[in-house]
């Protein structure tokens, strides 16, 4: 362990300099200029500073507070050595945050003694540190393994949904990639982003509760089966509302408000404008540019050129014009994100 000995008496500075390297384990570095000192301590990372009082401009004073203002050397063990009688000192020393106390003339066995202390001292402090790290690692592992459980449920969920819907499992990826596209280009965090990426592919799990002979259909749905289908918004968030994970919280938002529409017309609330929460807003385009796009049982795929004119037409009635524009803007990653997300 490296100990730092500052003094301005030559006589002094070598008998701490003999007394620190008898010590196992130990290299004394020794300065007869504080101001040196002081510039070494701040530098680098000793375990022990051993300091004199008298000493010109800084003194021990000076010094140890200067030291304990610098950013990671607030608990650094240090040594304040002074004559037996300067008690005013030792008062003055023990406020700028001087550990422990030498007196003077220096007794071997005392020195001895008060170094090894501090050493244990900083062995201990270090070892709580690294303990602290290794605490810090280990937590961080075990959230990752959580997100990541967290994730695959996510995932199966959607995927569940999927195998009910005529929609394909690229569907999902690609009005997920445009989801993020558009609150990139919006501004959003990237923690908003990312829970966004996740939580868009389950927009459509109430669809678990639809029956098949609607869900199903080829053709158009009658009155009454269009009102049972508009049903699946409600139940995608009865199923995800409540929990405590950020992703299934957005997914519920997302399920419950990706029908509504700019102008109020939209279900099951009738919200308007931005009433309706971003996400909702967001996923709205992505999924009906995607839908638009995609072959069906029931239809064929959109042109590309027609589906970009209707969600144009439809900006401020149906969509939010921000997020039209921000999808629209972005024509080379819209066309990656198709290209990367084929259906078979």
């Amino acid at each position: 362990m490296e100990v730092v000995i500052v003094d301005d008496t030559p006589v002094n500075l070598t008998l701490m300099q003999a007394l620190i390297s008898r010590i196992d384990g130990c290299r004394p570095v020794v300065f007869s200029d504080s101001a040196d000192g002081l510039r070494y301590c701040l530098d680098n990372d000793p375990d022990l500073v051993i300091v004199d009082y008298m000493m010109p401009a800084p003194d021990g004073l000076e010094f140890i507070s200067s030291l304990r203002r610098a950013h990671g050397k607030a608990e650094l063990p240090t040594l304040m050595v002074t004559a037996d009688h300067e008690k005013e000192v030792r008062y003055k020393a023990l406020e700028s945050g001087a550990t422990d106390f030498l007196n003077k003339p220096i007794d071997r066995m005392e020195f001895t003694s008060r170094v090894k202390n501090m050493l244990a001292l900083r062995r201990s402090h270090i070892a709580l540190s690294n303990r602290a790290a290794t605490l810090a690692e280990e937590v961080s592992k075990a959230t990752a393994v959580i997100l990541e459980r967290e994730r695959e449920t996510v995932v199966r969920l959607a995927r569940a949904a999927e195998f009910r819907d005529p929609e394909t499992g690229a569907h999902i990826l690609r009005m997920a990639g445009y989801s993020v596209l558009i609150a990139r280009a919006l501004g959003m965090s990237p923690e908003y982003q990312e829970t966004l990426l996740q939580a868009a592919p389950m927009h459509d799990v109430g669809k678990l509760g639809t029956p098949d002979h609607i869900l199903l259909k080829p053709g158009k749905l009658t009155s009454e089966e269009f009102e049972t289908m508009k049903r699946h918004a409600a139940i995608g968030h009865e199923i995800l509302k409540d929990s405590t994970s950020p992703v299934l919280q957005m997914a519920a938002v997302i399920a419950l408000t990706h029908h509504e529409k700019y102008d109020g017309s939209g279900y099951p609330r009738g919200l308007a404008g931005e009433a309706i929460p971003l996400e909702g807003r967001i996923v709205a385009v992505a999924d009906v540019f995607d839908a638009l796009t995609s072959e069906r049982p029931y239809k064929e795929a959109w042109e590309l050129g027609r589906a970009i004119d209707w969600l144009r037409e439809h900006r401020g009635r149906h969509f939010d014009p921000k997020c039209v524009d921000a999808f629209l803007d972005n024509p080379h990653a819209v066309q990656e994100i198709r290209n990367r997300y084929q259906d078979d």
